[in-house]
């Protein structure tokens, strides 16, 4: 499955639209994120653990959005768009949205 933000896909050609697919990934960060996070906070630098989740987040809104365009038929999802929203009272919650055109190539 080719995955790119551009709205076509060099060299080969749409010949068919399947529709608008979307990978939407929700998770919460745990307690002992959050303090080592806070401690990163008070001493500078990255917080490694935050990165980690938001890496496998991103990762796996992308593949459950290949795989709902897999199912239409598609060869590719072109003009992808990745959205990053915290959720919840205290901002706990991490989601995740890939969104792009399944598209079948020729």
């Amino acid at each position: 499955m080719i995955i790119t933000t551009t709205p076509s896909v060099e060299g080969r050609s749409i010949i068919e639209y399947k529709g608008v697919v979307f990978g939407e990934v929700i998770s919460g960060v745990n307690f002992i994120r959050d303090f080592a996070a806070k401690i990163r906070n008070v001493v500078g630098g990255r917080s490694g653990s935050y990165e980690g989740e938001l890496v496998d987040a991103r990762e796996n809104a992308l593949r459950e959005m290949a795989q709902r365009a897999a199912q239409l038929g598609a060869d590719a999802v072109v003009g992808v768009d990745l959205d990053y929203e915290v959720l919840g009272q205290d901002n706990g919650m991490l989601m995740v949205t890939a969104s792009g055109t399944a598209v079948k190539l020729g």
